[in-house]
């Protein structure tokens, strides 16, 4: 389970730590994506498995599956720590989360996200006035 907030920087090689609490239940080698809502997403091979056998189960002939499909497929790659714990953000997936320097990862029960820091705490001030209303409406599912 992923949980917790952890700020790093992204250096000049687009290379960045990922939290000592993340690296060993994500394994080797796991999957960034594009996200929802304007940050990346980290999936475990296992995670990603799941998810990729979900969106099969799409119709593909509805254009919004063949979207959101190609969409979370195509910016996918595999991604690895190296010996000092860090990963290389491929300069595409840079560009779909806007990271500059400071980012924040998240973790989000069976996956994280990586966010620029400044768009993290945007969301999260907008997310958290509203915070007890979404709770509320979401009773009857928890």
């Amino acid at each position: 389970m992923f949980i917790g907030e952890y700020i790093h920087t992204l250096d000049s090689k687009n290379r960045i730590i990922m939290p000592a609490k993340f690296r060993e239940e994500l394994g080797d080698i796991f999957i960034i994506t594009k996200g929802l809502d304007g940050c990346l997403t980290v999936y475990t091979l296992e995670q990603w498995e799941i998810l990729l056998s979900k969106l099969e189960q799409l119709p593909t002939t509805k254009k919004e599956t063949r979207l959101y499909v190609r969409g979370i497929t195509a910016k996918a790659t595999e991604c690895k720590c190296d010996l000092q714990g860090r990963i290389q953000i491929p300069a595409f997936l840079k560009s779909e989360a806007d990271l500059i320097k400071q980012c924040a990862f998240v973790g989000v029960g069976d996956h994280v996200e990586l966010w620029s820091k400044e768009r993290w705490d945007s969301y999260y001030e907008d997310a958290s006035a509203s915070f007890e209303d979404i709770a509320e409406s979401l009773t009857e599912f928890l």
